[in-house]
């Protein structure tokens, strides 16, 4: 490349190797592709990334990878040396099985959990168990899980459970901190926090907390902050303030309402954290836990840090990044090297976020990842001494960035004055076909700035994508998201519908032409809002949403704990007549447009009774709808067959109540797809 950024020791320069491709795993040159003349498939939109998790050893030599097999069915553990040279060893667990949450515990020993996927996300999620490997793979060790006896064979271990490393203590090799709740004692079980050797599986209890408990440690891996929840799912925060004290409630000179622990200074005192006092946006502190002070570094009124960067494997945060709305990075200390080197990185891969992902432990090697709303993102590896940058993965190599559309942050002002976020994609700036896409949750999860499958795969076929951050939504703190509580109907729907009248007045909708799409929630709102607005829509299609909220405290997962308990009546409410006057399925007479439905079959969190009373009213009322109910799968599609069959089913009944967008395949497909029989 041409072109370099200037940092503490010169010019850095992406680097340029030799392709070595292992399994599905290449280390290459970064590209920037020119835009071709056709249209990506659904097939290259439905396809899962090339890896899924990703950690940089503490030497900083080997990066280990989860590595999804083509069809996304198993996740192996691949070990691979950077330069090139030593062998890759590639672990498994076996046919259907995931890992996840890789974590280097010494130089040559790495911890993982046995994961499934998480369909809606495309990526494994953890199980509680969790295993320890050599990098060859020969010296295993089940450190939580349960192991059936087998014959006269009795298992070791026989946990009941959800484990997760909670923190590795890199002066004590192998050692690792690790939290414990078990499955089968009782709704609201304690949770243990456990020293585990994960070379040998020795563990020792060292803390253990009435309900579900985050703990942070100090450098010596002492347990300094514990972080849990009243009756009423309010933070409950204790500390120590010194190593041997006793643990106390946190003063609210520290902390008024939430704290969310970062890492400790080497001193094993100052511990940097995000802290909101009165549910306002998190700010980053710096506190002095034995003089009980703290120290403002960073934060917005507006928006949540969504993330930071530090000052190398040890180091202190040297900026911060926001992404509810319009992406921004707040360096913190701007004559630090860290920053430097991050706003270089930032100039070189221009128009793209960059985050520091990890560091070898004497800060020589760095990983970090790229991405943007046209780039699904790559990990690049930076050698500080040699001053060369090394692609490890693009996540979705196949994928163009050229050939996707940009995607810009809006702002507008609801009805009542709240301002809101939100985003739009379109491949050029003429009116064309809305599709107003909610997000699911909705109380926490939020849209951001970055590739999205289904606003791309939109945005390709001619439409417009807006997005909306309503509220309820998460990345504006939690006052902001309580505000959406029992609003399901109401004020959420109104803010929705506040995008879409933003948009009509700002040109970009063709003719009123407005479709709405949405999963889980967004499925819900997908069919609510066209409910209250009907004079908006032409069309609605639901995916694994929920359209009966009254079945929410019969059926599905939520309903299984006493805190999700809880939390159904707390964001919906338990009043019968005003659940029914905000579910479709009991407002099914008001649905006046042609609805797709899609759903899976053994979707525990949004189970078929949902799409089966939609579906059984709307046909009482003589309304016609479509459906498509996949086998096997749950809350969403995982297989990439199934989700390129969505796809193919959501472009045609688009096509017939919208028509094409600007730019669309010729006859609704993209060059080169396979036609439909």
């Amino acid at each position: 490349m041409g072109s370099g950024i200037v940092g503490p020791k010169g010019n850095y320069r992406i680097h340029t190797i030799a392709m070595r491709r292992v399994a599905c795993w290449a280390v290459t040159a970064f590209v920037i592709a020119n835009a071709a003349a056709q249209v990506p498939s659904t097939e290259d939109f439905a396809r899962h990334p090339e890896i899924s998790d990703i950690a940089l050893s503490p030497t900083g030599d080997k990066v280990a990878l989860a590595v999804p097999s083509a069809d996304g069915m198993e996740t192996q553990l691949q070990i691979v040396p950077l330069d090139g040279k030593g062998q890759t060893h590639a672990l498994r667990f076996g046919r259907q099985m995931h890992v996840s949450d890789i974590v280097w515990t010494d130089d040559n020993r790495l911890v993982v959990s046995r994961a499934s996927m998480e369909p809606l996300q495309a990526r494994p999620y953890s199980e509680g168990e969790l295993f320890a490997t050599d990098i060859t793979g020969k010296d295993q060790e089940m450190l939580f899980g349960y192991d059936p006896d087998q014959g006269a064979r009795t298992g070791r271990r026989k946990d009941g459970g959800f484990a997760a490393v909670s923190q590795v203590l890199p002066m004590q090799p192998g050692i690792a901190l690790v939290s414990f709740r078990c499955w089968d004692c009782g709704e609201e079980p304690d949770t243990a926090l456990y020293r585990v050797d994960t070379r040998t599986g020795e563990r020792h209890e060292v803390e253990r907390f009435k309900k579900t408990t985050y703990f942070a440690a100090d450098g010596n891996g002492i347990a300094r902050i514990a972080v849990s929840s009243d009756a009423n799912d309010n933070p409950v925060i204790q500390y120590r303030a010194k190593a041997d004290s006793a643990w106390q409630p946190l003063p609210s000179a520290l902390a008024g309402y939430s704290m969310t622990p970062l890492r400790f200074d080497p001193d094993n005192n100052s511990l940097y954290a995000l802290v909101s006092d009165d549910k306002e946006p998190g700010q980053l502190y710096r506190m002095d836990l034995a003089a009980g002070t703290r120290t403002r570094l960073a934060g917005r009124s507006d928006m949540d840090i969504a993330s930071i960067v530090y000052k190398g494997y040890s180091g202190a945060p040297t900026a911060v990044i926001y992404d509810a709305g319009k992406p921004a990075v707040d360096y913190i200390d701007k004559t630090s090297e860290w920053s430097q080197l991050h706003a270089g990185l930032m100039k070189l891969f221009a128009g793209e976020m960059v985050q520091f992902i990890q560091f070898s432990r004497d800060d020589r090697k760095v990983l970090f990842s790229v991405r943007s709303d046209q780039h699904p993102g790559a990990y690049y590896v930076l050698d500080r001494d040699s001053t060369k940058i090394q692609l490890v993965s693009e996540l979705r190599s196949w994928i163009q960035p050229g050939q996707m559309a940009p995607t810009r942050s809006v702002e507008f002002t609801a009805r009542d004055g709240t301002r809101l976020y939100g985003f739009y994609t379109a491949t050029g700036t003429t009116p064309r076909p809305l599709i107003v896409m909610p997000h699911g949750g909705p109380h926490g999860p939020y849209d951001t700035w970055g590739f999205d499958d289904d606003a791309q795969f939109l945005a390709s076929r001619g439409y417009g994508v807006l997005q909306v951050n309503f509220r309820g939504s998460g990345g504006r703190g939690q006052g902001f998201m309580e505000s959406g509580y029992r609003e399901w109907g109401g004020r959420i729907q109104d803010d929705i519908a506040d995008g879409v009248h933003w948009a009509i007045d700002n040109h970009l909708v063709d003719s009123g032409k407005t479709c709405i799409y949405g999963a889980s929630f967004g499925g819900y709102a997908a069919l609510m809002n066209p409910i209250r607005y009907p004079d908006l829509y032409k069309c609605a299609i639901g995916y694994v949403g929920v359209y009966d909220l009254a079945l929410m405290f019969d059926k599905g997962d939520v309903r299984g704990s006493k805190s999700g308990r809880r939390y159904l009546e707390r964001v919906l409410g338990a009043d019968a007549a005003t659940l029914a006057a905000n579910s479709p399925a009991r407002q099914a007479a008001r649905i006046k447009l042609p609805v797709f439905l899609a759903q899976g079959s053994i979707d525990q969190r949004v189970p078929p009774a949902q799409f089966n009373a939609l579906v059984k009213a709307m046909r009482a009322t003589g309304q016609p709808v479509e459906t498509l109910v996949i086998p096997g799968e749950g809350h969403g599609f995982y297989k990439p067959e199934n989700r390129a069959r969505m796809y193919h089913e959501m472009e045609a009944f688009l096509g017939k109540y919208l028509g094409p967008g600007p730019g669309a395949p010729v006859g609704g497909q993209a060059a080169g797809e396979k036609a439909r029989h």
